[in-house]
């Protein structure tokens, strides 16, 4: 299994399970494709678009579970991210955890897979 990341408001994760599917932020909307990121490239992720905030989670998501709706593309310094186009079935999700934001802005990062 092959696991992938989504850092999410905490509020907007918990409409996601009432609802029963995530949808993705207003950035995805606008993207047309829900962002992911993997082990490696989540601090960097965090650092330049989370930097500051509280109330986030992190989302653990078999990524082989997506199927074909997920796309490996080049993005930040060419590496491939990974792209959902298509709602995130909540059953691909394996995990949900804090991130606890430090006094200088950054977050604390669980113990990930790869």
């Amino acid at each position: 299994m092959r696991t992938i990341y989504k850092i999410c408001p905490a509020s907007s994760w918990r409409e996601a399970e009432r609802q029963g599917t995530y949808r993705g932020s207003a950035d995805d909307a606008r993207d047309g494709f829900i962002h992911f990121s993997t082990a490696t490239q989540l601090p960097e992720t965090l650092r330049k678009y989370y930097l500051g905030q509280t109330g986030l989670f992190l989302i653990a998501v078999d990524a082989d579970a997506l199927g074909d709706f997920l796309r490996w593309e080049p993005s930040r310094g060419g590496d491939l991210f990974p792209h959902l186009y298509g709602e995130l079935d909540l059953g691909a999700v394996t995990a949900i955890m804090d991130l606890r934001a430090r006094s200088d802005g950054s977050h604390d990062i669980p113990e990930l897979k790869s």
